[in-house]
Formats: structure tokens, sequence, C-alpha cells
């Protein structure tokens, strides 16, 4: 028996089906053998083609799912980023809105302490003011009194002095 390269696949398979038909026809059956297993030769070689197309397919599908897999952990990643990034400023923002607002309070506070201090100060001016006029009152009254005093005194000299005279 001699051992010779034969097509494989579709081709090896026809080859093989001429060679056992002409073996059968012929009446020679080591040629029929020699086809059959030329055939046999060619579907394993058609289903190792086969099997190695769907192996090919499926790790092209693995590298996918695993490509879609780092995509989706580096999108997660970043979301996470972005988050954690609003997150900090939106802290930064309430603290600035906080400091602001003592800001603003304290300012308040001090306008109000102003203000205050202004209407006392005014108050204690016109009471001041007021004791002013009601003094200077006080000494023209006195005055008043005096001089009706000097009047009333001098009266009196004017009075004593005609009656004895």
């Amino acid at each position: 028996m001699s051992e010779e390269r034969v097509a494989g696949g579709v081709v090896g398979k026809i080859a093989g089906k001429v060679k056992e038909k002409v073996g059968e026809v012929v009446d020679n059956d080591e040629l029929a053998r020699e086809g059959r297993l030329q055939q046999s030769q060619a579907d394993a070689d058609i289903e190792a083609r086969e099997r190695a197309n769907k192996a090919q397919q499926r790790e092209a599908e693995a590298k996918l799912d695993a490509e879609i897999d780092r995509n989706k952990l580096e999108r997660e990643r970043l979301e996470t980023e972005v988050a954690e990034e609003n997150a900090e400023a939106a802290i930064e923002n309430r603290k600035r809105a906080e400091r602001q607002a003592i800001g603003n309070e304290a300012a308040r506070a001090e306008a109000r302490a102003e203000a205050t201090a202004a209407r006392e100060k005014a108050q204690a001016a016109a009471q001041t003011a007021q004791a002013h006029q009601e003094h200077a009152m006080e000494r023209q009254e006195a005055a008043q009194l005096e001089e009706a005093a000097r009047r009333a005194e001098a009266r009196a000299d004017a009075l004593e002095q005609g009656g004895r005279g």
C-alpha cells in the first residue's frame, strides 16, 4: 500500500467518491477502500476546519467580550471619578456659601451694632442738648427770680425807709 498525499476538504471528498465508484466499477477493492478512506479524511479535514473556525470565532468573541468588559470598567471608573469630583465641588460650594453666609451675618451684625451706637450717640447728644437747654432755662429762671427778689427787696427797703421818715 502506497502512501500518497491527497487533497482534503471538498475536493478530497469528491476525489475520494470518484475513487470509490471507479474501484467498485472496475472491481478494485483497494481503490474503493482508498476512496472511502480519502472521503473520511476529507470529512475529518472539513470538521477540523469548522472546529478551528468556531474556535477562532469563540476566541474573537472572548476578546471582544474582554474589551467590552475593560471599556465598561473604564467607564465606571471614569463615572466614579467624575462623581467624586462633583461631590468635592459640591462640598467646596457649600463651604463657600457657608463662609459667605457667615460673612453676611457678621456684616449685618456689625451694621446693627453701628446703627445702635449711632442711635445711642444721637440720643445722648439729644439728652445733652436737652440738659443744656433745661440748665439754660433754669439759669434764666434763677436770674428772673433773683431780679424779682432784688426788686422785692428794693421795695421792702423803700417801704421801710418810707415808714421811717
